[in-house]
């Protein structure tokens, strides 16, 4: 993909950074990089080179060193990707941003982070890739003969409300063209920042162009703090989905990854919390640890819970068949083995109980205006 990249650094708090890029290691218990999930940046399998420093004894990785949040500017050429997975359905989905400052240590988007050039650990984090034109891209897509309605996923790889989107505001013009179009659109997010969008979301969600997914993952503030560390709490999602519910726009929560041995006990209950704040429906994954997630991941569980990091690891490994990474269609999404049926299990009855009856409208395909009219008149 051709592209102009242009480089801005956002200020940020100092942070106590490992090194550059190398093998990641076992932090030391307890200690880990302030407010980041990864620990150190990985190898990027795609590179042939590293980085470090010569001493007579030997190559050692780079040193600890402050790392700003950076932005880099792209202007791809198209935004829109088609999703043909037999987990996910059809659908068309659009990444505004690529990287994401949430570091959620668990997430799949790391690996796709190499393919800018920079490491799936804390790069992924702190380097932000901003698709600037993405809503005029939008907007021609949408304008050509050849596009057929679907509805739009925000995002399929990185969330579309982190902390970039503040600044930047590439998702509220994404949505004003959907709206403009009468296209259909689905958002998940963890940040409570889709409030500031109400503006927006109501309309679509009146004509019925609207579904909007809430992940919750953990209700423990310490574990949400160390596995998804520049994220909304669990009681401000739960807010938020209130008060998006309350303003007549339907939505659902997603209580993914179940991680065995550090949320696997919590499912009955994010299940509870979601509905009790006006989901209509829930879903769920477990986690799996492709390419470099796994590694990223095993270090922050030995950096952040050394006491249960084997049995937390052995979980995970439990749920696919003794490996911690899986690409199997179906079976990646809910696992395999006595521990995913114990999980598949529990979240069917805490649905069935708690979520009896609702269910998320269907789409409006039929509302497309063609031109992109605002009159809807």
């Amino acid at each position: 993909m051709k592209s102009t990249r242009k480089t801005t650094d956002k200020q940020a708090a100092p942070l106590q950074t490992p090194s550059g890029q190398g093998a990641p290691g076992q932090g030391a218990p307890g200690i880990g990089v302030a407010g980041r999930g990864a620990q150190s940046n990985p190898h990027n399998r795609f590179s042939r080179q590293g980085r470090g420093l010569l001493h007579l004894e030997g190559i050692d990785e780079l040193p600890a060193a402050r790392q700003p949040t950076q932005f880099f500017m792209d202007t791809p050429r198209q935004i829109v990707n088609k999703v043909d997975s037999p987990d996910l359905g059809m659908m068309q989905s659009v990444n505004p941003y690529q990287g994401c400052e949430h570091g959620c240590i668990y997430c799949y988007a790391r690996n796709s982070h190499e393919y800018w050039g920079f490491s799936a650990g804390l790069d992924f984090e702190s380097k932000i890739v901003v698709k600037k034109n993405a809503p005029e891209l939008l907007e021609k897509q949408f304008a050509s003969k050849a596009w057929t309605v679907a509805p739009i996923g925000l995002s399929g790889n990185t969330d579309c409300y982190q902390p970039a989107e503040r600044q930047f505001g590439l998702t509220r013009r994404l949505l004003q063209t959907c709206l403009k179009w009468g296209n259909p659109v689905s958002i998940i997010t963890k940040n409570s920042l889709i409030l500031r969008d109400l503006d927006i979301l109501k309309p679509l969600a009146e004509e019925g162009l609207l579904h909007v997914y809430l992940s919750l993952t953990t209700l423990q503030e310490e574990l949400r703090r160390k596995m998804e560390p520049r994220t909304a709490t669990a009681q401000r999602r739960l807010h938020t989905l209130q008060q998006l519910t309350e303003a007549g726009i339907p939505c659902g929560i997603m209580t993914a990854p179940i991680i065995p041995g550090l949320n696997s006990s919590e499912v009955w209950e994010l299940v509870k919390a979601g509905a009790a704040h006006g989901a209509l429906t829930a879903g769920y994954t477990v986690v799996r640890l492709n390419g470099q997630v796994g590694p990223i991941f095993k270090e922050w569980l030995h950096t952040h819970f050394p006491d249960r990091a084997a049995k937390v690891w052995n979980g995970i490994c439990a749920l696919h068949g003794g490996e911690v990474a899986d690409s199997q269609w179906g079976r990646r999404i809910n696992g395999e083995g006595q521990e995913a049926q114990a999980i598949r299990q529990l979240f069917r009855a805490a649905k069935q109980k708690f979520m009896a009856g609702r269910q998320m409208p269907a789409y409006r395909l039929d509302r497309f205006r063609p031109g992109g009219t605002l009159s809807l008149f």
